[in-house]
């Protein structure tokens, strides 16, 4: 990969970063809920969720996914089933106690986070599509695919990471006060969960 597809991957991946998303709602809820240090888990298994659409699309299958509607209804209304899931659940969330805030409220578990990030990445056959038409454009069918594949899957996951990490539960930060109170919690679970469900609804009725 020349120098010059390089700066031209980078420059996209900057630009897809970030674009809000499943992913960034999920990044600066964590970030709220857990703290900037701790969010760094579910940005994880985002990237996790990345480099299978990334192999799915190297492989072939993504073609078979965007070619099949029913596949691809399948995998839409997976994620959107999950993003709505995730979205009443934490509208529902009942609040700590103020007095128990700081003294029982136990972190959520680095698997945990993981896993919830994981699942917000790949239940979203747009992405499969995006790649489709995204690698194409850095990848050289006259040089060895191996190496561009990790180039460009290297590229993409260190770019999400510092955008997801530095800047969306950065830019959480100063909210965090709002989850020392129940009043502060209950708003921004419902302000979060809404944001879910509304993702649902573009995965959903924007073709």
């Amino acid at each position: 990969m020349s120098l010059t597809v390089w700066l031209s991957l980078l420059a996209a991946s900057v630009v897809i970063s970030f674009t809000p998303g499943a992913g960034a709602i999920n990044t600066m809820s964590n970030a709220l809920n857990e703290g900037w240090r701790r969010a760094v888990w579910g940005v994880i298994g985002q990237q996790l969720a990345l480099i299978v659409h990334v192999v799915i699309v190297a492989a072939g299958v993504g073609l078979l996914v965007a070619r099949s509607p029913l596949l691809f209804d399948v995998v839409r209304y997976a994620g959107a089933a999950y993003l709505v899931f995730l979205g009443i659940r934490m509208m529902l969330a009942k609040p700590a106690a103020e007095d128990d805030i700081e003294t029982l409220r136990l972190p959520e578990s680095r698997l945990s986070m993981v896993r919830r990030g994981f699942w917000v990445n790949l239940l979203n056959p747009k992405a499969i599509v995006f790649f489709l038409a995204f690698i194409p454009q850095f990848i050289r069918l006259d040089q060895p695919a191996l190496p561009q594949y990790l180039i460009l899957i290297t590229t993409v996951v260190i770019v999400d990471v510092a955008v997801m990490w530095f800047f969306f539960a950065a830019a959480a930060k100063p909210f965090r006060r709002l989850t020392r109170t129940p009043r502060g919690q209950r708003t921004l679970n419902v302000v979060f969960g809404a944001l879910f469900l509304a993702v649902a609804a573009l995965l959903l009725f924007v073709h």
